[in-house]
């Protein structure tokens, strides 16, 4: 039996559009519309209890999923959603003890979602340019409880003369010009690795398919998921009204060898290479010369 203490993460669930995410704090309360809540009253109950305002209303406290932090992180730029999310994991079959390279870390909903994945024995390595959303980001991975599995870099990989890493079971590509890193995005990958992008629009879905062609990339898949809830009531159930519609497009892809012999294997044993050593949720202080941030759509 799971009980709420001091610093406990807790999810206060009025409804469907009215929660709460907060750590618990003695001391802390917060006014909303239907009351006062506080912290204190939560202390020493079990997750799934509920508390009654002073307007006599009620909250559940519930204990939050990698789904709660993501739809409530502080956002720098546009969020990947859940319903994108889920499709991204399943797609590329990550899992746990799979390296994962991230180009464009933008508030870092992403990254806390597949670091969650692939822990304990696995990494996120992710790479933005902009300093504001790195800072952003690092604030919410380490909300999400994960940053013991994610090491940020500050590095343009479109003009890197030396990349990074090498072996990466799977890529994550969240830029507005996909296209531009692929020849390096390939280097980095593994034989048969997977690439996943992020396309808002079609325009630059069409480039980025016509770039993984040229660089030897095989099962090129792109899809579109809406998400449609649905009111479900005794007698009267039905659609709602409300839902997330178009959110992005997203690119599929696995690295391949036109007409040639598969790559040598290496003879060193180290499946990543890093070029400067750096530790988790750390930003390298190598400076880009030419900004490639995450784009807000």
């Amino acid at each position: 039996m799971a009980k709420i203490k001091q610093n406990s993460p807790v999810l206060f669930y009025y409804n469907h559009s009215k929660k709460w995410l907060a750590k618990i704090s003695k001391k802390e309360s917060f006014h909303t519309h239907i009351g006062v809540i506080k912290h204190s009253d939560a202390i020493g109950k079990e997750y799934g209890s509920r508390l009654i305002t002073n307007k006599d209303k009620y909250v559940y406290l519930l204990e939050p999923t990698m789904f709660d932090y993501v739809m409530k992180i502080q956002h720098g730029t546009q969020i990947v959603y859940p319903k994108d999310l889920g499709y991204i994991v399943a797609r590329a079959g990550i899992g746990d003890g799979q390296k994962i390279l991230e180009i464009g870390t933008g508030s870092g909903s992403l990254t806390s979602f597949v670091a969650n994945i692939v822990k304990p024995r696995g990494h996120v390595y992710t790479f933005d340019v902009d300093e504001n959303f790195m800072k952003i980001a690092e604030k919410n991975i380490k909300k999400a409880g994960v940053s013991k599995y994610v090491t940020q870099h500050n590095l343009d990989l479109k003009t890197a003369k030396k990349l990074p890493l090498e072996d990466m079971d799977v890529a994550l590509i969240d830029l507005g010009d996909p296209w531009i890193v692929i020849p390096q995005v390939r280097k980095m990958l593994k034989g048969s690795g997977s690439i996943f992008a992020i396309c808002p629009t079609m325009n630059q879905l069409e480039k980025l398919t016509m770039a993984l062609v040229d660089n030897e990339f095989t099962d090129i898949e792109s899809t579109e998921h809406i998400l449609r809830t649905i009111e479900a009531r005794e007698g009267k159930t039905r659609h709602s009204f409300q839902g997330i519609g178009h959110t992005t497009y997203l690119c599929f892809a696995r690295k391949a060898f036109f007409d040639r012999e598969s790559r040598q294997i290496p003879k060193k044993t180290s499946s990543v290479k890093v070029v400067k050593k750096t530790q988790s949720v750390k930003k390298s202080t190598k400076k880009p010369s030419k900004k490639t941030s995450k784009k807000s759509f």
